[in-house]
């Protein structure tokens, strides 16, 4: 009877050790040793560091993390420790989104530049690429060449000796090995030529309203770039005044008045033959009373006679006088078909009346085109338009960059930048 109750009192005790032991185990975690559970521990660590970070990606070489005082784990994968905001872009993905500072052409608009400057490309640009065409090695005898080339293209002889000489520095230096690399060059020399300001007409954030004077000889087609100027105001939303200054020829005002009334702008005029000065000083005091723009048109003056030239001086104090610190700008429009003719008009222009920029039409018409480099290099006058066509979007803003691509450019870049 003794050993029996023995037996029972072992077997209960054996049970309870067990239900200790089995209670045990369950309580702890597989492998229960302290490294194992400090490993369990970390991923909650590092999922609660995003909630303490500032939004800015941590490092993983242990470094403190901005605007906390925690030290992220050297040994922790970044991928654990980077933000969940998506509104926060990752640095390189916020570089990319930053717009550059000055606009550029889009592709199709290059392509319609291109296209614009057809006869050009196909004369004065394709008679320098056949220069280059299967030359491994560069010649310096090539320099000749491209100096004949250019000559007969209207790039005048001060701007070509000019770049010349550049590429000359490149070839005795060993810089420019190859044809693609003296091509490069001498579209870096274009660039660099052309890039002296330029571009449209700014009218925000200056006092209204803009005065602009246009003069230029007869046939630049003055009265047809004041319209297209004027339409290209008016898509933009402001409100826009012409003045028939043009007085001598009654044509040039039925035209300003048809330009007026396709963009809905009204237009100051004057009888036949009065004072282009009276005219201007009109206009002027009326653009006082909430126009955005006033475009003045003028007679077609030949440079070559002194007292014609006078007269627009004269018509320029008449603007003062209706408006402090008028005209805003003045510009001139040269027919780029007429070549080193463009360059002396502009010249004798530049000296009779402060020129604030350029206006270049028919560029689609000549094979030359190299008149825009002269005309920026020798002048220090900046090209704001050029004309690539009849219609009132032709009239492009001038930027170097894209006017250099589009007339440099070759059909095997155009097809690797496709």
């Amino acid at each position: 009877m003794d050993l029996t109750l023995v037996i029972i009192i072992g077997v209960v005790v054996l049970a309870i050790v067990g239900v200790l032991v089995v209670r045990r185990n369950k309580a702890l975690p597989a492998g229960s040793d302290g490294q194992k559970a400090q490993a369990l521990a970390k991923p909650e660590v590092k999922k609660a560091l995003p909630a303490a970070s500032t939004g800015k990606k941590a490092t993983d070489e242990g470094t403190s993390k901005p605007g906390t005082t925690e030290s992220v784990p050297g040994s922790l994968p970044s991928v654990d420790v980077v933000s969940t905001d998506d509104s926060v872009p990752p640095p390189a993905a916020a570089a990319r989104s930053v717009s550059p500072p000055t606009a550029r052409a889009t592709a199709r608009e290059l392509a319609s530049m291109r296209t614009g400057l057809a006869a050009s490309r196909g004369g004065f640009i394709a008679r320098l690429t056949a220069l280059f065409a299967g030359k491994k090695e560069i010649d310096p005898a090539i320099l000749d060449q491209i100096e004949e080339v250019m000559l007969s293209s209207d790039v005048g002889v001060k701007t070509t000796q000019a770049i010349l000489g550049r590429l000359r520095d490149g070839l005795e230096k060993n810089e420019l090995k190859d044809a693609d690399a003296v091509w490069a060059a001498l579209r870096a020399e274009a660039t660099r030529v052309l890039s002296i300001g330029g571009g449209r007409i700014e009218v925000k954030g200056r006092p209204k309203p803009v005065v602009v004077l246009m003069v230029g000889v007869n046939g630049v087609g003055k009265t047809t770039t004041i319209g297209k100027l004027a339409t290209r105001f008016a898509a933009d939303g402001r409100k826009v005044l012409l003045a028939a200054g043009d007085t001598f020829r009654a044509a040039a005002v039925q035209q300003l008045e048809v330009w007026g009334k396709r963009v809905g702008a009204e237009t100051v005029r004057g009888k036949d033959g009065a004072d282009p000065g009276a005219v201007a000083f009109d206009a002027t005091t009326q653009a006082k009373s909430g126009v955005d723009v006033l475009l003045i048109d003028t007679a077609g003056r030949l440079h070559t006679k002194a007292p014609l030239m006078d007269e627009i001086k004269k018509v320029r104090k008449s603007i003062a006088k209706a408006l402090d610190g008028a005209p805003h700008e003045t510009l001139l429009v040269v027919d780029a078909t007429t070549g080193n003719n463009a360059l002396t008009q502009a010249a004798m222009f530049k000296d009779a009346v402060d020129l604030t920029g350029i206006i270049l039409t028919k560029l689609d018409g000549t094979a030359k085109g190299g008149i825009v480099l002269a005309i920026c290099d020798e002048l220090k006058v900046p090209v704001r338009y050029v004309g690539l066509g009849e219609r009132a979007e032709d009239l492009r803003e001038f930027q170097a960059e894209d006017f250099v691509e589009a007339l440099f450019g070759r059909e095997s870049d155009e097809a690797a930048a496709a």
